[in-house]
């Protein structure tokens, strides 16, 4: 494919990302071309860490979740020893999915169209009338796939296809000490995580989903809505501020290496108490608000402002977003099609009216704030098939003195308006799209 300006390669052998991604700027093609897009499913779902689960999702020997590593059906299994095994989701015999429930406990799984049946563990134990495979036949040879590493931090499961990746925590770098301050507000330090997921779908690529993961640039605009029901109420609700001055304000945005990304909106909160008071309203949380204020007293503004999310967006590059008390995953679908699942999560030692508070979360900016963001990715998917704009500009702040800083371990930090988290996972994009 040739558009003015770009000569774009064959995807099957090494790419010349540099044609696509700049500085400053990424070409369209990378959103929109279905040969990138399958490039993506190799060379980054399949050779960087991907979160595929939580511990809290699979607390028992045999238990086990399906889900999927870029397009590949994939399936989460808890061993009878405790460790975690992620297979391929395909029987070796024909090629059908073997598991075809989103969740349960199963020591094996038998494939529905012709009765193979694999261990948990990907083995293969059974199959119907083998005498007709001849005397040749090794069962051995015909294991599920299965993926070579398996690493969690915290809970949270990451596997790869790429034996010489760096360790998990190596890849995770800065984003791991702030995955631990937003588990160290808890009592237990962990999470659990609830499958009552709230899906949704929209019609555009993944990446447009990161880059608004790391972008405080838009909310004064595309959740005008939602700030404005804020105001009404005559206080600095959540996310207010954004409609304000977010480009002078406190709150910061971080490139924090590797593809992973940051925005904190911790400066535009004070201390205990405050989190829950610049909340929303929602409705029938007055009565648990009463409730928690009668039977803890003095306690209550502490547990309260813990049904709130720590105002922490952490963006684990490419599929892990963690949003205020919700954990959120990206999973891409095809070029032009991507499905966000949100999970919501509660806490071992909180009061039930507390934990009751944060699952209903999903009703808040999940519902009134993502579809205004889904609303904008697929008009970017249809305004990006304009073949004559081949640029997708994100050089906010890009060379401007004294906007941005760069500590001695490669954090940028700068504006939470500004593009630096943008600018700073298409690299990483583009090191591992070039391998």
């Amino acid at each position: 494919m040739t558009v003015p300006g770009v000569q774009v390669p064959d995807p099957s052998s090494s790419i010349a990302v540099e044609e696509l991604v700049r500085a400053d700027r990424v070409h369209r093609l990378v959103y929109t071309d279905p040969q990138l897009f399958a490039a993506e499913m190799a060379k980054v779902f399949g050779q960087t860490w991907v979160y595929c689960a939580h511990n809290s999702e699979l607390p028992n020997p045999h238990d086990f979740k399906t889900g999927y590593l870029g397009l590949r059906p994939i399936i989460v299994c808890r061993q009878r020893d405790g460790r975690v095994t992620v297979l391929f989701n395909r029987c070796t015999h024909r090629g059908a999915t073997v598991c075809r429930l989103e969740r349960g406990n199963a020591k094996s799984f038998q494939c529905p169209y012709h009765g193979w049946t694999f261990r948990n563990d990907g083995e293969l134990i059974g199959v119907p009338w083998p005498e007709a495979y001849g005397e040749d036949f090794r069962r051995t040879d015909l294991n599920l796939g299965r993926a070579p590493r398996v690493e969690s931090y915290r809970g949270f499961i990451f596997t790869t296809l790429n034996a010489d990746a760096p360790p998990l925590l190596e890849h995770l770098g800065p984003a791991a000490a702030l995955l631990d301050q937003w588990l160290d507000r808890t009592p237990a330090g962990t999470v659990t995580v609830r499958s009552a997921a709230n899906r949704m779908v929209y019609r555009g690529n993944w990446k447009l989903a990161y880059d608004n993961a790391g972008d405080g640039y838009h909310p004064a605009f595309s959740h005008r809505s939602l700030l404005r029901l804020g105001e009404r109420f005559g206080e600095a609700k959540d996310m207010v501020y954004f409609g304000r001055t977010p480009d002078e304000g406190p709150m910061y945005a971080q490139d924090l290496g590797n593809g992973h990304t940051f925005i904190d909106q911790r400066p535009s909160y004070g201390g205990v108490g405050s989190y829950w008071a610049q909340q929303r309203l929602q409705p029938g949380r007055e009565a648990l608000e009463e409730r928690i204020r009668v039977r803890y007293g003095a306690d209550a503004d502490r547990l309260l402002d813990l049904a709130v999310g720590a105002q922490m967006n952490i963006n684990i590059f490419p599929n892990l977003l963690v949003i205020g008390n919700q954990i959120q995953v990206i999973e891409p679908m095809a070029v032009d099609r991507t499905q966000l699942t949100w999970h919501a999560t509660t806490v071992d030692g909180l009061p039930d009216e507390i934990n009751t508070l944060r699952m209903r979360t999903q009703e808040d900016f999940p519902a009134f704030g993502e579809p205004d963001d889904q609303a904008n990715f697929e008009e970017a998917q249809r305004g990006l098939g304009v073949p004559e704009m081949e640029w997708v500009m994100m050089h906010r702040g890009f060379g401007v003195e004294g906007r941005e800083k760069t500590d001695e371990a490669g954090i940028v930090t700068g504006p939470v308006t500004d593009e630096h988290p943008m600018r700073g996972y298409y690299r990483e994009w583009a090191r591992l799209m070039s391998r």
